[in-house]
């Protein structure tokens, strides 16, 4: 009798001790899911409200140009722009500079934001553009607009950079305000074929080589 007595005292106590270690182990349990529940609140805090603007831009494989006017530096260059904000907070595009480089001499020649819409002569003539003023972007959001590009400033030479037929090296620059980075996509045209007389109506296109979009994205 006195063995099964400590038998049964010794299994109260083994049982008392193992009710003794739950409060315990749970309290240990509920901090961790507190932890996890907490970083997952303050991630999608970060997503949602706090993450600084950032602008992607995509430009599709064809850009169009046109050099109208004889006796001129003036030059247009179209090109169609997807302009997305992968951050919370809102993005405002202040301005756009494009940089053209004609790689066999090297010369470089500035481009900006002037007007959106489809270039064609008719239109310049009646001013039929939406002139370019700065994009908001509100978080998570996107925008496509066709930006033409116009000779900045009578300074800018040669007259015409976009006669020979190749490639051309484009540089598009973005002025964000919420930002000091400048987002920026470096791409390549080619001009295959050239004849004036398509300015009086309409622009020629220039393509891509691989037939690819461009983006300053990063990829995943």
């Amino acid at each position: 009798m006195g063995r099964f007595s400590d038998r049964v005292r010794g299994a109260g106590s083994a049982e008392n001790a193992a009710h003794g270690m739950s409060p315990l182990e749970g309290g240990k349990f509920a901090a961790v899911l507190s932890a996890i529940a907490l970083a997952i609140s303050g991630y999608s805090l970060w997503e949602t409200s706090l993450k600084q603007a950032d602008v992607r831009i995509f430009v599709p494989p064809v850009v169009q140009y046109s050099a109208p006017y004889q006796n001129s530096n003036f030059e247009m260059i179209a090109v169609p722009v997807t302009m997305t904000n992968e951050g919370a907070r809102t993005a405002t595009i202040l301005s756009m500079q494009l940089a053209v480089t004609d790689p066999r001499t090297q010369v470089t020649k500035h481009f900006y934001a002037a007007d959106f819409g489809r270039w064609t002569m008719e239109r310049t003539r009646t001013g039929a553009y939406e002139p370019f003023a700065p994009v908001s972007l509100a978080g998570r959001s996107s925008r496509t607009e066709s930006v033409l590009f116009y000779t900045r400033g009578d300074g800018e030479k040669p007259a015409q950079l976009i006669e020979a037929l190749g490639p051309y090296n484009f540089e598009l620059t973005f002025d964000v305000a919420e930002t000091k980075d400048k987002p920026t996509v470096k791409f390549d045209r080619s001009l295959l074929y050239y004849d004036a007389r398509a300015f009086n109506e309409r622009t020629l296109p220039m393509y891509s080589a691989d037939w690819q979009s461009s983006s300053n994205a990063k990829a995943d």
